[in-house]
């Protein structure tokens, strides 16, 4: 890890109270970056992030709430735009508004963060726009399906705006997490646990055995694929997708 690498950068990560979005904070301050945390819940424990509190579902307030907070012009060379999957459950009973709270949620929010963000990147002839999204954009995952097609939606969405806003020294980006040891991984293991009727052990067992690699993701793995992202390193990498699952998806 280059330790100074983002120092002078600063990030706005979203989702940053717990699971990935703190671990990629994590490694963003590690790297020399000053991070600010958004999150609908209060902030992390730890005292080296600075906190800006607003819900991602609530879009029409979002970046007013933010500016109230802020009480400058946004500056920030990374946006790492990350939040809670929708609820499970298959495509075909989905209603209408758990549609249209996913999309409001995940794509219009990261849309106007983006937007919101942008002129302060163009200003300082850097920016990275990275969406934590899911493997599910390359191959559906069985039981998720509004979260396969509002996941989706995003990654199309990143690429059409990696070509308009290349120009201005700005990469966007996709990272496709795939079995993660997180809250919602707990829960998704719990809920296919107890629809089958076995021990959770056994559902997690059967996840691991689909990983060449084995084992489950730690979310500072992720984190760490983030920052990489974030860096002056990643500068001719955009529009890109990146798998972090271990070797579970079959396509090249």
């Amino acid at each position: 890890m280059l330790k100074n690498d983002l120092a002078g950068k600063t990030a706005l990560v979203c989702g940053g109270s717990q699971g990935i979005g703190l671990a990629a904070a994590r490694e963003l301050v590690a790297r020399g970056a000053t991070v600010t945390i958004v999150s609908r819940s209060g902030p992390p424990a730890e005292d080296h992030f600075a906190f800006l509190r607003a819900d991602l579902e609530k879009i029409e307030d979002l970046i007013p709430a933010l500016e109230r907070q802020l009480q400058r012009p946004p500056a920030f060379h990374i946006l790492v735009n990350n939040s809670g999957g929708p609820p499970p459950g298959p495509i075909v009973d989905a209603t209408a508004e758990q549609l249209l709270a996913a999309f409001r949620q995940h794509l219009l929010a990261s849309h106007l963060l983006t937007q919101w963000v942008l002129p302060g990147m163009k200003a300082h002839g850097y920016g990275r726009v990275i969406n934590v999204i899911s493997t599910s954009v390359r191959e559906p995952i069985p039981g998720l399906g509004v979260s396969n097609t509002i996941r989706g939606a995003t990654a199309s969405w990143a690429k059409t705006l990696a070509r308009e806003v290349g120009k201005f020294a700005v990469t966007v980006n996709n990272v496709l997490p795939g079995a993660t040891r997180t809250a919602r991984l707990k829960a998704i293991v719990q809920r296919k646990a107890a629809a089958a009727d076995v021990a959770p052990e056994e559902i997690e067992a059967q996840i691991r055995a689909e990983i060449p690699l084995g084992r489950i993701a730690e979310p500072a793995e992720v984190g760490a694929v983030i920052a990489f992202l974030a860096s002056p390193a990643a500068g001719y990498i955009s529009g890109v997708s990146v798998p972090v699952d271990g070797g579970r998806l079959h396509g090249i």
